[in-house]
């Protein structure tokens, strides 16, 4: 049984299109992408998942300001009519600008993966590239890891180094950083439909 994917945008949709790409082309073996949920109605992520033919919904959060149970509520409704369930589907999100609640957290355990632009625990939450190049850090990158009830603090699975330039700007350090998103988040739903990841406490092992 092919496993669903149901990816989470808000914005332009380019780690949700390498991560399509690679189940189109079996990088990502028996792997269906069932859905792309947006909390953004004017996200241009939208058009790329029209351009490849995958169903589309909106849960547009300014619908459900304050009303965050409300809106997990409704993301989980999208998620089963399209398949992707606790037990058979993996929740990702690419670029989703909303805090998932507890409720829906727990329901998907070990089932919703996210991609943070450092390299974590360093620099969690908004403009990580930014906060990095602040400290005077040497080395950022960026981390796939499963989703918790914490900003950025699940399990890690797979992350990404990139060495911080002499004077590097912020734009440039995150375009950098966003082609290794481009690589590594598709290989780590890959070692996910492989069967290969293993979680144990808070530590990630990637069975051979």
């Amino acid at each position: 049984m092919a496993l669903k994917l149901g990816i989470l945008v808000s914005g332009r949709g380019t780690n949700m299109a390498s991560i399509i790409e690679a189940v189109q082309t079996k990088q990502i073996p028996q792997t269906e992408v069932a859905v792309v949920i947006t909390s953004n109605p004017g996200a241009l992520a939208l058009e790329i998942a029209r351009s490849f033919s995958i169903p589309i919904a909106v849960v547009d959060s300014l619908s459900y300001k304050n009303r965050r149970r409300e809106f997990d509520i409704e993301l989980a409704k999208e998620l089963a009519k399209h398949g992707v369930t606790p037990k058979e589907g993996l929740v990702v999100l690419a670029g989703f600008m909303r805090i998932l609640g507890a409720d829906l957290v727990k329901q998907y355990a070990g089932r919703i993966m996210n991609i943070h632009p450092s390299l974590l625990p360093s620099f969690p939450g908004l403009h990580a590239q930014k906060q990095a190049l602040e400290y005077g850090a040497k080395v950022s990158g960026c981390t796939v890891h499963f989703v918790e009830e914490g900003v950025d603090t699940g399990p890690i699975i797979i992350q990404s180094a990139v060495t911080i330039r002499e004077n590097e700007m912020e734009e440039t350090l995150a375009a950098r950083i966003l082609e290794q998103e481009h690589r590594i988040y598709p290989e780590a739903i890959q070692y996910f439909a492989e069967g290969r990841i293993l979680i144990e406490g808070h530590q990630v092992s990637i069975r051979e």
